[in-house]
């Protein structure tokens, strides 16, 4: 479980932003959004700063909150008061094993 959590979050380009339980989806655990919260505690070199709520919300307090809203705003996300813009900056996860192949249109 674990390992797919990590996998998901790394999939989130720079710039973007998802939320707890679109990466649980997205790592084929529909709601574990506390278990995504617990890997990003508990892992070292994730992107963790691209995490947020629903909605856009920064979850995280005090001064972990400001690190994570300034970490955002360097790698150019708005921000809509105290929310991610998440019109503009959320990753939208593919279907697994569905990118990249199209169909043929028989003639």
């Amino acid at each position: 479980m674990r390992k797919q959590i990590e996998a998901a979050i790394r999939r989130i380009p720079k710039g973007k932003v998802s939320t707890y339980g679109a990466i649980a989806r997205a790592a084929g655990f529909p709601g574990a959004a506390r278990r995504v919260a617990a890997t990003l505690h508990s892992s070292v070199s994730l992107p963790w700063q691209r995490v947020v709520g629903a909605g856009g919300e920064i979850k995280l307090r005090g001064e972990s909150a400001f690190e994570q809203r300034f970490r955002l705003e360097a790698e150019g996300v708005t921000f809509r008061g105290r929310k991610v813009n998440m019109r503009e900056h959320e990753f939208k996860f593919g279907k697994k094993g569905k990118q990249g192949k199209r169909r043929s249109v028989k003639k």
